[in-house]
């Protein structure tokens, strides 16, 4: 389905949101006073295990960069957060418990976010993390709108998640994207339940990102509902008239699956799980704005899907 007559005034309507939008991407800081309760910690200090955060793929979120309110949240809970740079190898994986890839980039995309968009991993990369999650490794991906769904199709697709490479927005309504129990976009499910009253999630927001598909064996965490479209440009941030838009109703954002002795967690949008100052006016974004203030609890959670405190019923 292509932009039509009838939803192109809607889409107009998105056009100056998404020239902010792609305008203060390159402006985002870390948001260093960010700093919310963690009501039980699951380990005391430094005694939890390794969480590897990827910077080896040109990753737009790093640990001591744009996710460094996810490392520190992270490191509260008692867990050991370090970087991972260089390839990706079963063998420099075993001394971690939890990687984490956040919007990897290939190389020709890191300043030019047009098609195509190449895998940033290697045909081995992808071998030896699947080999190892099955063996007992736990992977949380995470890839946003295009180029980054792109550059991790093939990783997802080792584990049977379809990326789509595209944005997914409301038709009208702009602003982040709210999930919620009652409306049945966001799942009850062992993730969103945590251990006890006090981790459970009611409701998130997410920031633009992309859509997927999941396998059979994988249970949804967050699913779009309503009137929200995926658009697929051949350029990032540039919509136009030629836009192939498909409808996001019934599409996933977020979902969890077991695969062989090991866990992945994949999510199609990465700032909901940042804390960061946006734009010359320091906007808030992600964890630490209005809109999601539960947000962290979700990503503790998963964590701990992830490390195997939280299990399934």
């Amino acid at each position: 389905m292509h932009l039509t007559q009838k939803t192109m005034p809607k889409i107009i309507l998105l056009l100056t949101c998404l020239f902010v939008a792609s305008t203060v991407n390159s402006q985002q800081v870390a948001d260093t006073s960010y700093n919310p309760v963690i009501h039980d910690p699951a380990y005391s200090s430094g005694n939890g295990p390794v969480v590897f955060i990827d910077e080896g793929h040109n990753n737009f979120h790093t640990k001591d960069g744009r996710y460094l309110a996810f490392a520190k949240l992270l490191e509260r809970d008692g867990y050991l957060v370090k970087s991972y740079s260089g390839t990706l190898k079963k063998k420099h994986l075993k001394k971690g418990k939890i990687l984490v890839i956040s919007n990897a980039l290939n190389e020709v995309n890191i300043r030019n976010w047009v098609l195509p968009n190449p895998s940033a991993f290697t045909e081995k990369e992808i071998a030896a993390v699947e080999n190892w999650v099955s063996k007992g490794g736990s992977l949380f991906l995470i890839a946003d709108h295009m180029p980054m769904a792109g550059a991790a199709e093939d990783m997802a697709q080792a584990f049977g998640f379809e990326f789509t490479n595209g944005f997914v927005f409301h038709d009208s309504i702009r602003g982040p994207a709210i999930f919620n129990m009652e409306t049945g976009s966001l799942s009850e499910n062992i993730i969103t339940r945590g251990s006890n009253e006090k981790e459970a999630v009611k409701q998130v927001a997410s920031f633009t990102g992309q859509v997927f598909k999941c396998p059979v064996d994988a249970d949804p965490i967050l699913t779009f509902k309503g009137d929200y479209v995926n658009m697929l440009p051949d350029t990032a941030w540039v919509f136009n008239a030629d836009t192939k838009q498909i409808s996001a109703d019934g599409w996933t954002q977020g979902a969890y699956k077991k695969h062989g002795k090991g866990r992945i967690v994949v999510f199609g949008e990465a700032a909901m799980f940042s804390a960061q100052l946006a734009g010359p006016q320091k906007f808030r974004a992600g964890m630490n704005s209005d809109a999601a203030p539960e947000n962290y609890q979700l990503l503790l959670n998963i964590i701990h899907w992830l490390d195997g405190k939280l299990e399934d019923d």
